[in-house]
C-alpha cells in the first residue's frame, strides 16, 4: 500500500494495539470498525529497515527498536505471547538482568555513540502502557531517536524509573534526538538484533530511514485536532522559533 494513495483502516487486533493507544481509536475491533466511516485519510511517513534479511526495504509504521528490545522480540515464546500477552515481553526483558548486553555504534541524527538499545520512534507509546519517546507524533517527518548506553543491564533499572517519571531526557546515559534516518552497526561480541512495530526483522547491521508521505491511513478526527493544536502552540511558544 506504500505510495498507492489507498487509506489504510486499522482494526486494533495485536498484542498491544500501540497505534489505537496512540491516536484514541477504541481498543474493540467492533467500535473501531464501527468508526471508521468518521476516520480522515491523513497521508504520513513511514519508516523503511534495510538490512541482510530486507535488503529491499521493510515498511514500518511505528517504530523500530535495535538490541535490547529486538533480542526479546526474536526469542520471545510465541506459546507465552498468546497465553500472556503483553506480559510476555516484560518476563522477556527481566530474564535479560542476568547476561551483558552487547554494543554497537549508531548514528542518528547529531547523535553518535556505542548504545545497547536504540529506539526510533514515530509515537510516545511504546507497548500501549509507557512512553519513551516524549515529543514525536504520526504527522511528524522525523523519527525521535531514544539511545541507551551501557552493556550492565542493571542499569536499565534506572533507566526504566527515569522514564515512568517521564525524566528520560534529563537521565545520565540516554541520548535523544530527531532524525531522519540512522546507520546501525552490528555488535563485535554477539549477534544483534532488530525489530519493526514489535515484529522481529533480523539482524544488525542496518539502516532506517524515513519516507515522507509514504502511505495514507485513517485516523480518528480527534487524535488530527488534538495534534496540530500541540503542533502549533510549540512553535508559538518555542524559544528558537
Amino acid at each position: 500500500m506504500i505510495h498507492s494513495g489507498v487509506p489504510l483502516g486499522v482494526l486494533p487486533a495485536g498484542t498491544a494495539n500501540v497505534l489505537a493507544v496512540e491516536t484514541g481509536m477504541p481498543r474493540s475491533m467492533v467500535r473501531a470498525a464501527a468508526n471508521i466511516s468518521t476516520a480522515v485519510a491523513e497521508p504520513v511517513s513511514a519508516g523503511v529497515l534495510k538490512n541482510e534479511a530486507n535488503p529491499d526495504g521493510r515498511y514500518f509504521l511505528l517504530m523500530a527498536g535495535a538490541g535490547l528490545d529486538a533480542h526479546i522480540v526474536h526469542h520471545l515464546d510465541l506459546h507465552w505471547k498468546t497465553s500472556l500477552g503483553k506480559l510476555s515481553y516484560w518476563i522477556g526483558g527481566f530474564a535479560q538482568l542476568g547476561r551483558r548486553l552487547p554494543e554497537f555504534e549508531v548514528e542518528s541524527g547529531p547523535v553518535s555513540g556505542s548504545f545497547s538499545f536504540a529506539l526510533l520512534s514515530r509515537v510516545r507509546n511504546y507497548g500501549g502502557d509507557i512512553e519513551i519517546a516524549c515529543d514525536v507524533n504520526l504527522l511528524d517527518d522525523r523519527f525521535e531517536a531514544v539511545l541507551f548506553r551501557g552493556s550492565n543491564p542493571f542499569v536499565y533499572l534506572r533507566y526504566f524509573l527515569a522514564i515512568l517519571t517521564g525524566r528520560q531526557a534529563r537521565a545520565r546515559g540516554i541520548a535523544i534526538c530527531h532524525a531522519t534516518q540512522a546507520r546501525i552497526a552490528a555488535p563485535t561480541s554477539a549477534k544483534g538484533y532488530v525489530q519493526v512495530d514489535g515484529e522481529a526483522a533480523g539482524e544488525l547491521p542496518a539502516s532506517i530511514e524515513l519516507v515522507p508521505a509514504a502511505i495514507t491511513l485513517l485516523l480518528p478526527p480527534a487524535y488530527l485536532t488534538r495534534t496540530r493544536s500541540q503542533a502549533a502552540v510549540s512553535w508559538t511558544t518555542s524559544p528558537t522559533r
